[in-house]
């Protein structure tokens, strides 16, 4: 990847710090701003990672107040200086908004991911990426090469040194539905059998047998993190824009949702006889 980091994340770390130095010298926001001279605004948005720049002179001025010194100051204004770094996925501002994915996925340890209608992003080939862009339009938009750039490119960080681990459960109609042609989709089933052999990556089928389950509510990725500074993240695609959710009532329920569908899903061998039988009849559909 072109950058080892978030600077989202590395934001909403230092924030979470900024925040704990406040809460252990006792200090509210309003106590904080008046000895500082920082604006209670200010360092309520640099808390909540909001801030999209943090001026150095309100960065020492607040560890002036907590009495941080040498290396842990260090830290600080190193994690300023990286969250105003701009990602890869910056060079592609006309695909993603401004709160994208990719800033996330950047640093996340580890990707469990449920997908209903189609393949997950990060296993897509570039044939059914475009497919499923066309939206079944018979079109020529010359954004939609843009978009498949980004989602290849996005895949990258399945591949890097220190590899987050994914696991996706995929319901069994995203596998059957017909992305394209049969040579598509059965191009698109064969990577999913080659991906499932690496080592960081886990694919489990969730058959029409299974019947209800709680993910019948839609798509969702829950990204979680190495440092413990940084809280896990829920990722809700809608029609819209994507959704991202914090709270810890919303990780419980999405981590349950999760626990859910992984345990009625087809283990991960049986997953990959499944997919190869999907895969044998789209091959007999060409001849």
């Amino acid at each position: 990847m072109h950058s080892p980091y978030s600077p989202t994340v590395r934001r909403r770390r230092l924030g979470f710090e900024l925040r704990r130095l406040r809460e252990e010298h006792g200090f509210t926001l309003d106590t904080a701003a008046k000895q500082s001279g920082v604006p209670r605004a200010t360092i309520g948005k640099i808390e909540t990672g909001e801030a999209r720049r943090t001026r150095m002179r309100d960065l020492d001025a607040l560890a002036d107040l907590y009495q941080v010194d040498g290396q842990a100051r260090d830290d600080l204004h190193r994690l300023s200086r990286e969250s105003k770094e701009k990602g890869w996925w910056s060079r592609y501002k006309d695909v993603f908004s401004e709160h994208t994915l990719p800033d996330f996925e950047a640093e996340a340890s580890a990707l469990r991911t449920y997908e209903a209608q189609v393949v997950p992003g990060l296993f897509q080939t570039p044939s059914y990426a475009e497919e499923v862009f066309k939206g079944g339009r018979a079109t020529n938009d010359p954004t939609i090469t843009r978009q498949v750039e980004a989602r290849i490119a996005r895949q990258q960080i399945l591949t890097r040194v220190k590899a987050p681990h994914m696991t996706a459960v995929i319901d069994e109609g995203a596998l059957r539905r017909l992305v394209g042609n049969s040579r598509i989709m059965a191009e698109q089933l064969e990577h999913l059998e080659h991906l499932a052999l690496r080592h960081n990556i886990d694919i489990q089928v969730l058959p029409f047998a299974s019947g209800v389950h709680l993910g019948m509510a839609g798509a969702f990725t829950i990204l979680d993190f190495a440092e413990p500074k940084d809280p896990t993240i829920v990722y809700v695609s809608t029609a819209a824009d994507g959704l991202y959710l914090e709270q810890p009532n919303d990780i419980e329920r999405y981590n349950l949702a999760f626990s859910n569908v992984q345990g009625i899903a087809l283990s991960s061998t049986e997953s990959m006889r499944f997919i190869t039988g999907i895969k044998a009849s789209m091959e007999d559909d060409q001849e």
